[in-house]
């Protein structure tokens, strides 16, 4: 989940232009590269630039602009850094109003880069008040658009960022800005969104990883719908986003400070020991089968196999101190940059080793039981040998996830709540599960160290009616 993927450069596009998209998984975000083959401009790159400098240098091309389409709210951007270390411009919308050194950018601005590509800015509030889009341009006119959190893969971006009491005229305008888009570009051209690939900045699920204007006049609601109509769906349809969404926009708007990735001071066992006794936030970066097999007692498991920024920057109190345990120190180092694009940089320390290498003592060793959503169901029919009786069973979903489908009885508390929400889950043993398992895991982890026994269910939710769950809606 963690991982990061350069998609090729993509030579469909009309004339001699490229886009390289920069995939950033965990976040549910891209980054783009555009390339006459000599020049390149850069479109909302993520903190860790050295993957986009690494880029350009494998394609032989010099950057000499770096844009962002508006002040982002879930990662920290890296482009004020990526101008500094390459020298480009940086485009930034002239409403925003940065206090660092940048090119400000107006609607119907035409930037040329060199005789074969240029953008052109388009005004597209909705997402943002400033929002802008970029139309890639080459000798025969427009060949794409770099959407930003405007018209995105079958959505658009979600319309409460800047507060909630400015999300129905936000929304308006996002109406009125994917219909801009369409009218002035043609059906052909492609539309390279920035959110939406499991991003919090959409407004629901995106689909798909390319797309054409055309295309999206079928399929998005945007375009679909009448005004009002759209305006209605997609304000019923936003959940809370991330908590740290406060902090990394006031960040960009400031200007974030160049990434350190230095190894944190490495903890000793013992250290290890105090912290978690002190009830610090210890994460534990393996695989959640790995975490239930065995564990220290009160490390909370997020590995790297699954969102681990977004869950540990929602549930932490800003700025708390994390210890960061890996089975290597790859796994530190990943988790690090993983963090870092979200603003968490600094660590209290880290450790790598199995959990027997790095327990005190082996009274810290724990383990959890895990179970399908098939065993749940005989667990509900009348027990096993196996398992404990279901006393619980805690869906850790978000509330769209709930409302739409959940087991029949179940409690529900969103993972981001529950830490300090532990003491209203019924007495027993829980059962807990999310959407696939990373959450319950995440969640199973939480509760062990409030004391309680926690069965995690590490199943896919979609499969929890043919093996006989009950199912049941909010609705």
């Amino acid at each position: 989940m963690s991982e990061t993927v350069v998609q090729g450069l993509d030579h469909w596009l009309a004339g001699d232009l490229g886009v390289a998209v920069i995939v950033t998984s965990a976040i549910g975000d891209h980054s783009y590269l555009a390339t006459d083959g000599e020049v390149a401009i850069v479109v909302d790159p993520q903190r860790d630039v050295d993957r986009v400098i690494a880029l350009a240098g494998r394609l032989n091309v010099r950057i000499v602009l770096v844009l962002e389409t508006h002040v982002h709210n879930d990662y920290v951007s890296g482009g004020l850094e990526l101008s500094r270390l390459t020298g480009a411009d940086y485009g930034f919308a002239a409403a925003d109003q940065v206090p660092f050194e940048h090119r400000p950018v107006h609607d119907g601005d035409v930037i040329e880069t060199s005789e074969r590509m240029r953008v052109r800015a388009v005004a597209t509030p909705g997402h943002t008040y400033h929002h802008l889009s970029y139309l890639l341009e080459g000798e025969h006119g427009a060949v794409g658009v770099f959407t930003g959190g405007s018209l995105l893969f079958g959505t658009t971006g979600r319309t409460d960022l800047v507060g909630e009491q400015h999300s129905h005229e936000l929304a308006r305008h996002q109406h009125d800005s994917a219909r801009k888009l369409v009218e002035i570009l043609p059906d052909g051209a492609q539309i390279w969104p920035t959110h939406g690939f499991g991003s919090f900045c959409s407004a629901s699920q995106a689909s798909g990883d390319s797309a054409t204007i055309g295309e999206q006049k079928v399929v998005n609601p945007a375009l679909t719908l009448a005004k009002d109509d759209f305006v209605e769906q997609m304000l019923a349809g936003l959940d809370v986003y991330p908590a740290y969404y406060a902090h990394t926009g006031v960040r960009n708007t400031a200007g974030p400070e160049p990434l350190d990735l230095r190894t944190p001071e490495r903890a000793t066992a013992k250290e290890l020991a105090r912290r978690l006794e002190e009830g610090e936030w210890v994460v534990d970066l393996r695989t959640r089968t790995a975490y239930a097999a065995s564990h220290l007692a009160g490390t909370v498991s997020l590995g790297l196999d699954g969102p681990l920024a977004t869950w540990l920057g929602w549930m932490i109190d800003w700025g708390a101190p994390i210890t960061l345990l890996g089975e290597t120190r790859g796994q530190v180092s990943e988790a690090q940059r993983e963090l870092a694009r979200i603003g968490i940089d600094k660590f209290a320390a880290a450790a790598s080793g199995s959990p027997r290498e790095l327990a005190n003592s082996p009274g810290q060793l724990r383990s959890t039981m895990t179970a399908d959503l098939g065993q749940l169901a005989l667990a509900q029919g009348g027990g096993t040998d196996e398992f404990p009786p279901v006393d619980v069973v805690l869906d850790v979903r978000t509330n769209n996830e709930w409302q739409k489908s959940h087991v029949a009885g179940a409690v529900h508390v969103p993972l981001y709540e529950l830490k300090n929400r532990t003491a209203e889950i019924p007495a027993g043993t829980v059962w807990v599960h999310c959407g696939s398992g990373y959450r319950a895991t995440a969640a199973a982890s939480l509760l062990e160290s409030a004391g309680r026994t926690a069965v995690i269910v590490n199943d896919l939710f979609g499969n929890a009616e043919p093996v006989g769950v009950s199912l049941t809606s909010a609705a």
